[in-house]
């Protein structure tokens, strides 16, 4: 082996999930989303905040469904429109993500993520883990624990 071969960076790259919610591309890791759902019958639940959308019965486990249209301050979802569901589990507790539509899986170098920028709105900059600026748009990296938390702090 040469001195020129044994001298090869290797690039960690990051692959996410991508999807879409009133027009803006999202990404998650792709170890984060456990399941993918199509639409599903969501049970409302009395006296809980509000950008939870109601729970979803999941093969006997109950999924706590979030409105991340309500947390990003966005208008609400067409309800004739059918929705996506991105499964995640955080502390044991699996929660889903209402999304619009779920796109490709993409493989990006981790050395392209940049900070989000100070100009995005502050609910937006909360649930960020950074951007990604793609050919025509600009992915923006969800932190989803953030989205667990409903108003109470996370470790």
């Amino acid at each position: 082996m040469s001195k020129q071969s044994s001298a090869v960076l290797h690039v960690s790259e990051e692959q996410l999930v991508t999807m879409r919610i009133h027009n803006q591309l999202l990404g998650i890791p792709v170890w984060e989303a456990r399941e993918i759902l199509r639409e599903q019958k969501i049970t409302k639940i009395p006296l809980v905040a509000s950008e939870i959308a109601g729970a979803l019965n999941l093969r006997g486990r109950i999924v706590t469904v979030i409105d991340i249209r309500h947390r990003l301050q966005l208008p609400p979802r067409d309800p004739s429109v059918p929705c996506i569901f991105v499964v995640m589990e955080h502390k044991g507790e699996l929660y889903s993500l209402i999304v619009d539509s779920v796109g490709d899986v993409l493989t990006i170098p981790s050395t392209s993520i940049q900070n989000a920028p100070p100009n995005l709105a502050p609910n937006w900059r909360d649930i960020s883990a950074g951007v990604h600026r793609l050919e025509k748009e600009l992915l923006i990296i969800l932190d989803p624990r953030p989205l667990f938390t409903f108003g109470v702090e996370s470790d």
